[in-house]
């Protein structure tokens, strides 16, 4: 199923020994499309500070109660990298937090997440919680020596924020069509699906949906997403309806 980003904003994060916060924000990939964090506001307990959660720990979701299980300790969380969530994450930062966690590096692999489909899966197939954790940090190291020896691992950041997109310009063919409203997210694969639109002025009050595929270029510093496609097409797109779900 599909979900909106807006509306996992305040879910709970349930770490194995209690509540570690509640969802602000999320960063995705912006090169596959994909989710690749919470933004986690940790509440009075941390002091507000704002901790970075990988949908790799992420169990079973309590939708019904707006709950996310994840299979760390508020421990930790609270020892976990510091990261600016009010910047860009770079691959650096990225190399730091999964090798903290002993996650497996996703960029290593054909799969939106290496070799595998579901973030999940990158630690699947232990039965046992510290063979777990020797096992994948073992795989962490090894990608981290092999990360450290890729050219330019420092350079731009690749992850953004889902906040910091909505309002962006939609740039057709022909001319602007309107602005992000918000990210459709598959719940499984973390993936972002679909694109919804604001037609804004243009064909007012008319919200519709297009993918990620059809974007040509992201202009951050304009704020302006371009796609290929004409007003008409975009127009022509799925109508958007938040009552509908969409699988």
């Amino acid at each position: 199923m599909l979900r909106n980003t807006k509306d996992l904003e305040d879910y709970a994060i349930r770490a194995t020994d209690g509540i570690v916060g509640h969802v602000k924000d999320f960063y995705f990939d912006d090169k596959a499309w994909v989710i690749r964090y919470l933004v986690v506001d940790t509440g009075a307990w941390l002091s507000h500070r704002k901790v970075l959660i990988s949908p790799i720990a992420i169990g079973h979701p309590d939708w019904p109660e707006k709950v996310l299980p994840v299979s760390i300790t508020k421990e930790q969380v609270k020892n976990s990298p510091d990261i600016d969530t009010d910047k860009p994450v770079s691959r650096q930062q990225e190399m730091h937090y999964l090798g903290y966690y002993g996650y497996p590096f996703y960029w290593f692999g054909p799969g939106p997440w290496g070799d595998e489909a579901f973030p999940s899966m990158l630690i699947a197939g232990y039965a046992d919680p510290e063979a777990t954790r020797r096992a994948v940090q073992a795989e962490a190291e090894d990608a981290y020596a092999r990360a450290e020896a890729e050219p330019h691992q420092d350079g731009d950041p690749h992850l953004r924020s889902c906040n910091a997109v909505r309002g962006y310009h939609i740039e057709a063919n022909d001319g602007d069509i309107g602005h992000v409203q918000g990210l459709l997210v598959d719940e499984q694969t973390w993936a972002i699906r679909r694109i919804i639109v604001n037609t804004g002025s243009w064909w007012s009050g008319h919200q519709v949906l297009i993918a990620p595929q059809s974007i040509a270029a992201v202009s951050w510093s304009h704020a302006a997403v371009s796609v290929d496609l004409t007003r008409q097409a975009v127009k022509d797109a799925p109508p958007y309806d938040p009552a509908v779900r969409l699988d």
